[in-house]
């Protein structure tokens, strides 16, 4: 009879990765290869990592399982090196060196596994002046360049959520990359790699459509004064009657026509075209904009190609009735949260279990991977 371990749940079903305990980018780059049906086993410290929430609502750690082991005892190397062995790909998040004094870096092990997969999630990537530095989201992605893009004119650039720093250059980059390195490793003659994904190198790879523009001399190098960063009148949020907003952005002619007509303003809209005039463009949508509520601008672009949208708060968007139609965000163990992305016709993928707490598998990982020594601990036997 089939476990449930060996029902596929995704199109990586069957792939083993080893995820050594962290805070941000890289849990969130192993929840993602455990939503697409990978065997996640998250290695946790005891005590746990100092900083974060409640084990038991980190959303990041769904669908993943958990051991405990203390890289600082005796034993602890050899412990992770035995889970190693039997691994596809290792995820770390440390600072350059740290495994390595540890005795898990990538020597040791693609010594123990070859054909291993060691995924280095890092801001600052493993190598350059910064490297050893601490940072966050912010100083990546203020680095780069992609700060001074977000916020108006003549003020200070805005601080957006790490979600452009953190989890689109530095997550998904290192997914991406721990996938291609493990497809070469499983090509002929292919074998186990390192995969360094610094944030920084994500973060600025992900505005390359913008410095291409910059070249051409279609983007000015200040935020607020570009087609796509809030300097249009037809490409930014404006205000209703009732202190929300809406998300507007027809740029393409035909689409425009639909916004103005059902806005309105066809009549007394300045020509979009003269940049010289998308300041009176802008008041007079302003302007507009603030004759109604959310809800009613909402009912009137509804099922129309003028692209505007309602914004919604986090609370709220679960309810949107095209996200609630997909089912986006989905329920799980009283907890709503996206559901997983994308998605797959012949392997489907699913929210199948909730945050994995730290050691409570202990058991179940050392039966099915074959790694019986990891349910002892020269230092804390009793926490396993």
């Amino acid at each position: 009879m089939a476990t449930a371990r060996s029902v596929p749940h995704g199109p990586l079903t069957g792939v083993r990765v080893v995820e050594l305990a962290g805070i941000g980018p890289g849990p969130f780059a192993a929840m993602l290869l455990a939503d697409l049906g990978a065997d996640v086993v998250r290695v946790d410290r005891p005590g746990g990592a100092g900083i974060g929430i409640d084990p038991a609502l980190d959303l990041t750690n769904r669908n993943k399982r958990s051991v405990l082991v203390d890289l600082k005892a005796a034993d602890g190397p050899a412990r992770v090196l035995d889970l190693v062995e039997r691994a596809d790909i290792l995820i770390e998040g440390y600072r350059p060196g740290v495994a390595e004094r540890l005795g898990v870096g990538p020597d040791a092990c693609l010594a123990r596994n070859p054909q291993l997969v060691y995924g280095r999630m890092t801001g600052w990537g493993q190598d350059g002046p910064l490297a050893p530095r601490a940072g966050h989201d912010i100083s990546y992605i203020a680095v780069t360049g992609t700060l001074s893009m977000i916020g108006k004119p003549g003020e200070p650039p805005t601080v957006p959520a790490n979600l452009v720093g953190d989890y689109a250059g530095g997550s998904l980059y290192l997914v991406v990359g721990v996938l291609a390195a493990l497809q070469h490793a499983r090509t002929p003659g292919g074998a186990g790699q390192v995969v360094d994904a610094a944030i920084v190198d994500g973060a600025a790879h992900l505005a390359t459509m913008i410095h291409g523009m910059l070249g051409a001399g279609s983007w000015q190098d200040r935020r607020g004064s570009n087609l796509l960063d809030g300097g249009c009148p037809f490409y930014g949020t404006y205000e209703t009657a009732d202190g929300q907003y809406m998300a507007v952005g027809p740029l393409e002619q035909r689409f425009y026509e639909q916004f103005v007509t059902l806005l309105g303003i066809a009549d007394k809209a300045p020509d979009r075209a003269d940049p010289t005039r998308w300041g009176e463009l802008r008041t007079v949508v302003a302007e507009r904009f603030l004759t109604r509520t959310r809800a009613e601008w909402t009912e009137v672009f509804e099922g129309t190609d003028a692209c505007v949208a309602p914004v919604l708060s986090l609370r709220e968007a679960p309810h949107h009735p095209h996200l609630a139609a997909r089912s986006t965000f989905v329920e799980h163990g009283g907890l709503t949260q996206p559901a997983p992305a994308p998605r797959f016709s012949a392997t489907p993928v699913s929210v199948r279990s909730g945050p994995a707490l730290p050691g409570a598998d202990t058991d179940d990982v050392a039966r099915d991977w074959d790694v019986p020594a990891i349910r002892t601990s020269s230092t804390d036997d009793n926490r396993l």
